[in-house]
């Protein structure tokens, strides 16, 4: 406790100083941790911003982070509806052939979709995997070439699937970790229910079959939910080939960073990187929030059935501050047209709300008409003047 005190006291007396002469406090520039992996990168959630990386684009096996592909397949297809948690997924002879880290699905053997999740995140396993690919898509090739593409929507320039698991050792299956936070992060923001999962330490699953009724417990491979207090998941993957991989995800105080660690050599230093990648992030960065809740002014519309229209904002501005500085000088300016011409459609874009530091633009967000205005025809002009000359 006298350690730490004793580091907070130059930084006291030069609060002190600066304040007593009228000076700004100056930016503490901190250098980024070492860590024994060779690839990493941290990243803020909701903006994408990134904190700190290095060799972050290198192209190396993943092994079982692959699932958080697998896993975005599966939480996509959940939200379109063709496919539900209580589903009830049959285990293959293939799917049950799966080496590597699996929870012992037998052949026939038939869990809910939600259980198979639970065996994906939890305890990474194989079979599971394999089995929830080949209900979605028919077969894990098939599948696949799902994993594939979707890695191509986002932009993943580094990234290709062989497998929905990552126990492969073939040189064509490989990703970044850039491209695995990116990934990351897509699951976490369009599906955070998947933290229902990834934060379960320890959990019974029971296994039906011709043999009879068995109780497995799923024990959680990310060791950081009990040695992170903010951890929150999200996949951890090893081997001989990969070493030892994690993505790990964690919320401290409403801001969630993405910590991607490739090739540590070891299982302990992963996640003792992993800490020190998420401990750098929190102590450098603040965030700014927006939730634009404000009232805006009415949009005046020509020649359109009404001569205004409501505005709404596309959604809340979120800015990352990794340079210390003061968040309070942050202005907002409304820009908006004098007016529009009809017709407008619901949701399309009018003008932004512009955020400026320091003078510089960091950033803005749309401003959208909250409804339709149909362009005016003869009879609603007529409708117009009949109208005000009724109120005359």
């Amino acid at each position: 406790m006298k350690k730490g005190k004793n580091r907070l006291l130059p930084l006291l007396l030069m609060f002190c100083l600066c304040v007593s002469m009228g000076m700004q406090m100056p930016i503490i520039v901190y250098a980024a941790p070492e860590v024994s992996a060779p690839s990493y990168i941290v990243m803020e959630a909701s903006t994408g911003q990134v904190i700190c990386e290095q060799d972050a684009n290198a192209k190396r096996s993943p092994a079982s982070i692959t699932k958080i592909m697998t896993l975005l397949i599966v939480f996509e297809h959940l939200k379109s509806g063709r496919i539900h948690l209580e589903d009830l997924v049959t285990t293959s002879a293939y799917a049950k052939s799966m080496g590597g880290s699996q929870v012992f699905l037998e052949e026939g053997e038939t869990q809910t979709l939600e259980t198979m999740i639970k065996c994906i995140a939890v305890a990474s396993g194989n079979d599971a995997s394999v089995a929830v690919a080949e209900y979605i898509a028919g077969s894990e090739g098939e599948f696949v070439k799902l994993m594939n593409e979707k890695a191509e929507s986002l932009g993943l320039q580094d990234t290709h699937f062989e497998d929905c698991c990552g126990l492969t050792e073939s040189d064509d299956h490989y990703t970044s970790a850039k491209d695995v936070a990116i990934m990351s992060r897509e699951l976490i923001t369009k599906y955070p229910e998947v933290f229902k999962y990834t934060k379960i330490w320890m959990e019974d699953i029971e296994h039906h079959t011709a043999q009879g009724t068995s109780i497995f417990t799923l024990s959680s491979t990310n060791k950081l939910l009990k040695q992170y207090e903010w951890a929150t998941g999200l996949k951890t993957g090893s081997t001989s080939k990969a070493l030892y991989c994690l993505s790990a995800t964690a919320d401290r105080d409403g801001m969630e960073l993405i910590a991607v660690v490739m090739a540590a050599p070891d299982g302990k230093s992963r996640f003792s990187d992993a800490i020190s990648l998420l401990n750098y992030g929190y102590s450098v960065s603040q965030m700014y929030t927006d939730e634009n809740k404000d009232a805006l002014p009415f949009q005046k519309v020509h020649g359109g059935v009404e001569e205004q229209v409501n505005l709404t904002y596309a959604g809340e501005f979120h800015y990352l501050d990794t340079a210390g500085n003061n968040l309070n000088d942050i202005e907002k300016e409304i820009s908006l047209p004098a007016v529009i011409e009809a017709p407008v459609a619901e949701g399309d874009a009018i003008g932004e709300a512009v955020y400026k530091l320091n003078g510089s633009r960091i950033g803005s967000v749309s401003i959208l008409a909250a409804k339709s205005v149909e362009k005016a025809g003869y009879v609603d002009y007529l409708h117009k003047v009949w109208m005000k000359y009724l109120v005359s």
